[in-house]
């Protein structure tokens, strides 16, 4: 048994069939790759499991219990956390601040905005957020305004601010759109480290192959809806329907 598992969930947007009895199993401590061309369905995939869309029929077991029906802020409390195309960070206040909000909230169940008040005396609050900023390599930025990042340290920030929440599985929307070629490759270091060192789960969504091949334990395709294929890597790199599905799309 995973520790995701999403069997036989269906979406129609009127006559468009935008999921078509899409089934995934992701095993506990993997990276779980989703590919596919444009209008696949990723994007309404991704957010039927984290409560944003409602499939028509189907079920998502999110170690063993049930994420349909539960609203966006449930499923994180589960232990689910979503990573987006754009990183969703705050951007007026500093590296530090930003980090402070989800161990304030990851503490108390919510953030009440009087808690900077009293920050100076939350020692443990501000030595975990000093871990998650050494855990994705931020030390030496703490006090930088969030606005001011490149758009990687944007994602690390970002992932901080996730790690800060202990989640079980990692939900990641395209971490490298947008990058130059240096920062996608520090993201997948990070990606890398924080598998060896944490453990954590994640589900990716990416259409840059070389994000995937270098990550991914296993990969599934998708194609008009439905899953295509489904392996190892090298299986899928060989997969003529996966062939067939890129032409024209990506090299794979």
């Amino acid at each position: 048994m995973g520790i995701l598992e999403v069997q036989n969930v269906n979406k129609h947007f009127g006559g468009l069939h935008a999921l078509n009895n899409v089934n995934l199993d992701v095993k506990e401590g993997s990276v779980h790759a989703i590919i596919g061309p444009n209008g696949a369905g990723k994007s309404t995939f991704l957010n039927c499991l984290i409560g944003k869309l409602a499939p028509d029929t189907g079920s998502v077991m999110f170690q063993g219990k049930p994420v349909l029906g539960k609203k966006p802020h449930e499923i994180n409390q589960l232990g689910i956390s979503r990573v987006f195309q754009t990183p969703e960070i705050f951007s007026d206040l500093t590296v530090f601040e930003n980090v402070m909000i989800p161990c304030f909230a990851h503490r108390d169940g919510a953030f009440m905005m009087n808690a900077w008040r009293s920050v100076k005396g939350e020692t443990g609050i501000r030595e975990r957020a000093e871990q998650m900023l050494i855990d994705v390599n931020m030390q030496d930025k703490f006090h930088m305004n969030a606005a001011s990042l490149s758009r990687g340290d944007k994602r690390r920030l970002e992932l901080a601010m996730c790690l800060a929440q202990d989640p079980k599985l990692l939900l990641l929307d395209e971490p490298t759109a947008g990058m130059a070629r240096a920062d996608t490759n520090a993201t997948i270091d990070l990606l890398k480290h924080l598998s060896e060192t944490r453990g954590i789960t994640k589900v990716i969504i990416e259409h840059d192959m070389h994000v995937v091949f270098s990550l991914a334990d296993t990969i599934s395709v998708l194609a008009q809806g439905a899953i295509i294929a489904e392996g190892l890597p090298d299986y899928i790199k060989g997969h003529p329907k996966v062939r067939e599905a890129y032409l024209g799309e990506a090299e794979v």
